[in-house]
């Protein structure tokens, strides 16, 4: 139903950044690995295309629907020539088949020399761009080593919308070290300011993937660099619970004075302009991924490629490429009700009551406990069933109800 492509590239590596990214002159000027790299995710998609017309059938049939998104991560997607994003796009659509009406979105960075061609982007197929533009606030921009400035997130705004783009999101970041609540509403009025159709807005996450384990030779993270980490633990001591909630109770409020829809716990869309892409994967759609640290999902195994650039380009190159290292999972059914129950309460649809309250389900007594804590609420679904839902205190305390499902 949707197809991710990891494009793992960044003119610099932002310190608080967990992604999979290489940066600098492999990003750009005459070292560059773009051109290898893109051969080489041509490679997957041929290999990734022949298994499903093995198993399915060609693209566009009955029983392999065309997809409904595609979506270009990162990275930096946006430092792709737009004829190598187009000749991706044309790939996918030739192999995957992109559906008629289907989102196709590009992240960028807002920078003049990194947003890339939007008017190029969107002759490529691209009709969503998602700008990371996580403050808008100068001096927390420094801090937290954007490359960009508020006016050049204006800007990249104003260039989508020259440019054709039909669907403009923004990323921002809250419980940053040095953000008042005060220069947080200043960032929310400044983006809605922009006209944009859609914000994301995320607690700042500072992860620890090498104490994970998620960094070895068939990991989906690469290793934290050693300033990396001494700023993250500088960083951590910084942040504070309360001035957290606080921060997102105050976008929660101003974006739906806005007439944004809060439709899952960190994304909030003008009517229309939700992420069918993100809520292919909060519904458990399967989904196809390629790209180095990309994580794809068929409805019961989940699958990911390594992180390691080099060996990902090395296995997909030569007349012989094969699939890249990596690794899967099967999800069992305990996991998957789990999960299932996990997703559907990170959305404001929510969960059936009788998938809630079923006495039968081990989930049953923690979201009986959540209801009576008031992390839950009853309401009325579109059909008029009873379904519940994470109240705003739920979803601050999400992670304590989401813990207990697991």
């Amino acid at each position: 139903m949707a197809l991710y492509l990891h494009v793992p590239f960044c003119v610099s590596l932002c310190p608080y950044c967990d992604f999979v990214v290489v940066a600098g002159a492999a990003a750009r000027g005459p070292a560059s690995r773009v051109g290898p790299f893109v051969e080489a995710l041509a490679a997957e998609l041929q290999l990734r295309a022949d298994a499903l017309d093995a198993a399915f059938g060609a693209p566009s049939s009955a029983s392999r629907p065309a997809l409904a998104s595609v979506y270009l991560g990162g990275g930096t997607p946006s430092l792709l020539p737009p004829d190598d994003v187009a000749r991706l796009l044309a790939l996918v659509d030739a192999r995957f088949g992109i559906g008629a009406g289907a989102e196709v979105t590009l992240e960028a960075n807002p920078g003049p020399d990194e947003r890339g061609d939007a008017w190029a982007l969107g002759q490529a197929g691209v009709n969503r761009l998602s700008l990371g533009a996580q403050a808008m606030d100068a001096a927390l921009l420094r801090r937290l080593g954007r490359r960009h400035t508020p006016d050049d997130v204006a800007d990249a705004v104003a260039g989508a919308r020259a440019g054709g783009i039909a669907s403009v999101s923004v990323d921002l970041l809250y419980d940053v070290p040095g953000q008042t609540l005060e220069s947080w509403a200043d960032t929310l009025d400044a983006v809605l300011g922009l006209g944009v159709d859609h914000v994301s807005a995320y607690a700042l996450t500072l992860d620890d993937p090498d104490a994970e384990g998620l960094t070895g030779p068939l990991g989906d993270h690469l290793p934290t660099r050693a300033g990396a980490r001494r700023w993250r633990q500088a960083a951590a001591r910084e942040q504070d619970d309360d001035r957290a909630a606080d921060q997102y109770r105050l976008a929660s409020a101003r974006l739906g004075a806005a007439g944004f829809r809060g439709y899952e716990i960190s994304n909030w869309a003008r009517p229309g302009y939700e992420s069918r892409h993100n809520l292919a994967y909060w519904r458990r759609l399967p989904h196809e991924a390629a790209g180095p640290g990309a994580h794809a999902f068929d409805g019961a195994v989940r699958r990911w490629n390594a992180a390691r650039l080099d060996r990902y380009v090395a296995a997909l190159s030569g007349t012989m490429p094969t699939l890249p290292p990596g690794g899967a999972e099967p999800v069992d059914a305990r996991t998957a009700a789990a999960e299932a129950a996990i997703l559907a309460l990170r959305l404001d649809t929510g969960l059936a009551l009788t998938d809630a309250s079923d006495p039968s389900s081990p989930l049953a007594p923690h979201l009986e406990w959540a209801l009576g804590s008031g992390l839950l609420e009853a309401f009325a679904g579109d059909r008029g069933e009873s379904r519940v839902r994470l109240t705003t205190d739920g979803r601050l305390l999400s992670n304590e109800l989401l813990a207990r499902l697991v």
